[in-house]
């Protein structure tokens, strides 16, 4: 370098130390923290060019604060491990299965493939796709070549006709049925259905 860094810091970088203070309070939540910030942008740019000049001084001022500032960001969200101590301590919920649960959870599993399987054909590939793959109306109607209403309807029958078989019938077919029509996911044919 020819001239001395002080020289080129005070002509290329002190110059635009308004424009640094206000993108630095536009930027940067925490007002009590702009002077350090501007002090701490300050010496890494002079650390910076005492090893090699920047071509583009004014870019290069304002991409070290960018980057101060994501810097400060990420530090901020890191969590000491040193903070927490004994990690036996903590009251963490721990999810152990107890046996009742698991053989309760698989015959919850088996009833509900019971009544999967015996919906009819059609439905039962509506429902797989629809509830299970999770894809677009659009696209189930389009990949079994019907209409996305009609998909609407099988849907509709597949989950009455699961949660009937889940639940059993009497009463709970009734209610299930009133919700499905409430929720306007059945069609009502002006007509009371009977148990």
């Amino acid at each position: 370098m020819t001239e001395s860094t002080d020289a080129w810091f005070a002509r290329e970088i002190l110059v635009h130390e308004e424009a640094l203070v206000h993108f630095l309070r536009r930027c940067w939540p925490h007002r009590e923290e702009i002077h350090d910030l501007r002090q701490e942008v300050y010496v890494r740019v002079y650390e910076a060019a005492g090893k090699a000049v920047p071509t583009a001084p004014k870019s290069f001022l304002f991409a070290t604060a960018r980057h101060l500032m994501t810097d400060r960001l990420r530090r901020s969200r890191v969590v000491s491990i040193e903070t927490v101590g004994d990690f036996e301590s903590i009251n963490v919920l721990i999810d152990e299965v107890s046996p009742e649960r698991w053989c309760g959870g698989r015959q919850v599993l088996k009833r509900l493939a019971d009544a999967f399987d015996r919906l009819p054909d059609r439905c039962r590939e509506v429902i797989w796709l629809r509830r299970v793959e999770e894809l677009p109306q659009k696209e189930v109607a389009s990949r079994l070549g019907i209409s996305e209403k009609t998909v609407e309807k099988h849907v509709a029958k597949g989950i009455r006709l699961i949660a009937e078989h889940f639940y059993g019938g009497g009463g709970t077919r009734a209610r299930a049925r009133q919700a499905l029509q409430d929720a306007g996911r059945e069609p009502g044919h002006g007509q009371q259905q009977t148990d």
